[in-house]
């Protein structure tokens, strides 16, 4: 059975509709990224999967059921979400933070415990912070604070993480990083994920399932990027002439765009010799 799916949604933000009719089924255990042009409905689905966003019509289910119908701290039991924007409270430590991700385990009878010492810990050595641990947020870099967002959203201990655009803001290397990570906490962890991100090639690389979505919140395609991506669909999808290649290092599908033509006012490069 598949933990995690939605079927039929429509969704809307007051009186504007975002995507109709759709449906999607996240694997358990892959790392699923979810993909498509600017506007098209993708952190407006990772919501309503996370239930931040309650559809117009249809369902998401977690675990076999309507996921509207769990409380707040038992959906916070079963997924995690890293937001799109997450701002740390001023003057909050790397440890306090992380150890935030236990809130959906107090109860008012059990307090903090060694338990959940224990696994602010883990969550901090997984995601390379633990030696951050005394340092304040604020003074961290975007890379070191994606981190420890990550760290406190494994403290919570759920195997289901949504990331919403994770990488937003980082440089080339940050972000690398950040989605190694991630496929880490996938290949060895044993997480499934799904992730919004921007970048088709990343996505090629890091995803084991691609959701597709086109303008108007369509799903154009689902399913193994190795399977499904084809010049064809980033032509339809992205309006870009491409020519789609074995990335040399993953042997995932690449994307090259096709070179601009040159008008006929545009003259050829002239390189400087020496006489």
């Amino acid at each position: 059975m598949t933990r995690l799916y939605a079927d039929n949604l429509t969704l809307a933000y007051e009186q504007h509709t975002v995507a109709t009719d759709l449906g999607v089924a996240i694997p358990d255990g892959s790392f699923t990224v979810i993909v498509g042009p600017n506007a098209c409905g993708k952190s407006t689905l990772l919501k309503a999967l996370a239930r931040m966003l309650k559809p117009t019509t249809g369902g998401v289910y977690l675990d076999g059921a309507l996921i509207s119908t769990y409380r707040s701290r038992e959906v916070a039991r079963r997924l995690g979400l890293l937001p799109q924007s997450s701002i740390a409270p001023g003057g909050i430590t790397v440890g306090d933070l992380v150890a935030r991700g236990r809130y959906p385990h107090q109860k008012l009878l059990r307090q903090w415990s060694s338990e959940d010492e224990t696994v602010v810990a883990e969550a901090m050595r997984l995601t390379g912070v633990l030696d951050l641990s005394g340092r304040l947020v604020d003074e961290l870099s975007g890379g070191q604070r994606q981190r420890v967002w990550l760290a406190m959203v494994l403290a919570q201990q759920t195997s289901i993480l949504l990331l919403d655009e994770p990488t937003t803001f980082l440089d080339i290397a940050h972000q690398i990083e950040v989605l190694d990570l991630c496929a880490d906490l996938n290949d060895r962890g044993g997480h499934t994920l799904v992730a919004v991100l921007h970048d088709l090639n990343q996505a090629c690389r890091y995803a084991t399932h691609l959701i597709v979505m086109r303008p108007g919140g369509e799903i154009a395609a689902q399913g193994d990027p190795a399977r499904i991506v084809t010049a064809e669909l980033v032509a339809d999808v992205f309006g870009l002439p491409c020519r789609v290649i074995d990335d040399p290092e993953t042997g995932t599908p690449m994307i090259v765009p096709k070179r601009r033509p040159r008008t006929a006012t545009e003259a050829p490069a002239v390189s400087a010799t020496t006489p």
